[in-house]
């Protein structure tokens, strides 16, 4: 029967936790989110109806510690608990925790992320229904020289994957056997820091490949449907920065052929609520990689094209109270475009840059959207993933998309930290990205040197002298006529995307 959440617990942080309270908000729920220490005073912890302090910044001892966060639910009288994406989001475990403490989880069952989540037995199922994977070893047998043993019968080069992992961590990539020993073990190391689990397993590296992924949402009844397509090829250490919807990549028959098998295994699995159904696509054929058990960090561009609000729908089917309208026919309607905006110095190779939000503007306009969990005065830390927003834009083509994603991101100012914004700019400038002909080798291939820094003109080099000597209390004649001068564009470009 279904029931009616009059207040979610939110265990996550940063962006994704305002769009589950922005969420809320327009279905007249309540929310509470569970914080940790360093996160008090965050954009989501003044949203959010009320707070819960659950341990101190380290993740494990907050936002991955199980009951911390469903004590603190229960606490603030929530009848369910929304994961976000990362941390808790796909662990099997905490959705039974949760059950058991008489909550509901809004997300899949622990049932369907243990069939699906696991990436090896994702591929097993996977196996019996007759999808296509890439050549690997998915076995028990995890002894190094087992492991490289397959590695020599799968052939060079080979990635090691964290059987329970995702966004990059715990992946290893083999070129030289001589290697393979030390990645292995690598991997294995950061696969049980990361998940828990120490399992990895085996994929033959398919070099030209693009990475297409296709949402799917199963229904209160379980009637499992696809939103169509996204394109996540522009990875860097395995891990997406621009991500588009639909992909360009695709006919309309390779569309509808890997819509019905993302179906079909989301389905095996007894799917509901928001999955994606990852794919490799090389040469025309394409690859099973791994089902993602949640939501994505790239839904928007989704939500874009299609109208929809995949997190109220998630809140909608785990109240019991959503199904798929066979009267309703979605078509994809223009192009979305989504650029990660990360806390790092993009003229130091993307080293982490932390530090005072002095001033933040995101310039509003048609077809834009941020999803952002900072504002100006709050502080980027060391503790979480460096990113701290998410520009999104829509246009009636593709061309026109990335250029207005290129506008957006010129006129975006974040000032008081390092960003990767001249990098995007960059990356969408390339020949490759405009003709959508980028594999994920793209940013290996083009980007791997760090951007080099522009210098100051020699109007910006007198103006930073004059502001110097102002706050000083010195104003130089040169100075203070360069500012006056109406010169103040220089300047105000130096603030941008630093």
């Amino acid at each position: 029967m279904p029931v009616k959440f009059t207040r979610i617990a939110i265990a996550n942080r940063g962006e994704v936790a305002v769009r589950i309270i922005k969420a809320c908000e327009e279905l007249g729920i309540e929310t509470v989110l569970l914080h940790s220490e360093a996160d008090i005073n965050s954009r989501a912890y003044r949203m959010a109806t009320k707070t819960i302090c659950i341990g101190p910044a380290p993740t494990a001892e907050s936002y991955l510690n199980i009951q911390a966060n469903i004590n603190g639910a229960l606490a603030g009288g929530a009848q369910a608990i929304h994961p976000g994406f990362g941390f808790l989001s796909e662990n099997a475990d905490f959705a039974e925790a949760v059950e058991k403490a008489g909550i509901t989880f809004i997300g899949p069952s622990a049932e369907a992320i243990r069939s699906l989540g696991d990436k090896v037995h994702c591929k097993e199922l996977a196996k019996k229904a007759g999808l296509p994977l890439v050549p690997g070893y998915q076995g028990e047998h995890q002894d190094v020289p087992h492991l490289i043993e397959q590695v020599k019968k799968i052939g060079l080069p080979v990635i090691v994957k964290a059987a329970a992992g995702g966004g990059g961590r715990g992946m290893k990539l083999i070129t030289k056997i001589e290697d393979a020993a030390e990645l292995i073990e690598s991997a294995q190391r950061e696969a049980q820091s990361a998940f828990g689990s120490p399992k990895v397993f085996l994929e033959k590296y398919l070099d030209r490949a693009k990475h297409i992924e296709f949402q799917v949402f199963g229904d209160s009844t379980g009637q499992v449907i696809h939103f169509f397509d996204r394109e996540c090829s522009v990875q860097r250490r395995h891990q997406k920065i621009i991500e588009e919807a639909t992909s360009p990549s695709l006919t309309d028959d390779l569309r509808r052929r890997m819509g019905e098998a993302a179906c079909a295994i989301a389905t095996l699995g007894k799917y509901k609520g928001a999955g994606t159904v990852e794919f490799l696509l090389q040469d025309g054929e394409f690859y099973l990689l791994e089902v993602n058990t949640r939501l994505q960090v790239e839904h928007p561009v989704t939500e874009e094209v299609l109208g929809v609000d995949l997190v109220k729908m998630q809140i909608l089917t785990a109240q019991g109270d959503f199904v798929h309208d066979p009267k309703q026919v979605r078509v994809p309607r223009g192009h979305s475009i989504e650029c990660r905006i990360y806390a790092e110095n993009p003229f130091m190779g993307g080293v982490p840059s932390t530090g005072l939000l002095g001033h933040v503007a995101w310039p509003e306009g048609p077809g834009r959207r941020y999803e952002y969990g900072f504002d100006e005065g709050d502080t980027i830390t060391p503790f979480y993933d460096p990113m701290i927003a998410k520009v999104i834009v829509w246009d009636e083509n593709r061309p026109r998309a990335i250029q207005k994603m290129i506008r957006v991101l010129k006129d975006s100012v974040v000032f008081g930290v390092h960003t990767n914004i001249p990098y995007l700019i960059e990356i969408l400038s390339h020949k490759e990205f405009v003709m959508g002909t980028m594999t994920t080798r793209f940013i290996e291939t083009y980007f791997a040197e760090a951007l080099k820094e522009p210098e100051l003109t020699e109007v910006e080099k007198k103006i930073a002298a004059g502001a110097l000597a102002q706050v000083r209390g010195v104003a130089t004649a040169e100075g203070s006529a360069a500012m006056t001068a109406g010169v103040s564009s220089p300047w105000s470009s130096f603030w941008r995307g630093v």
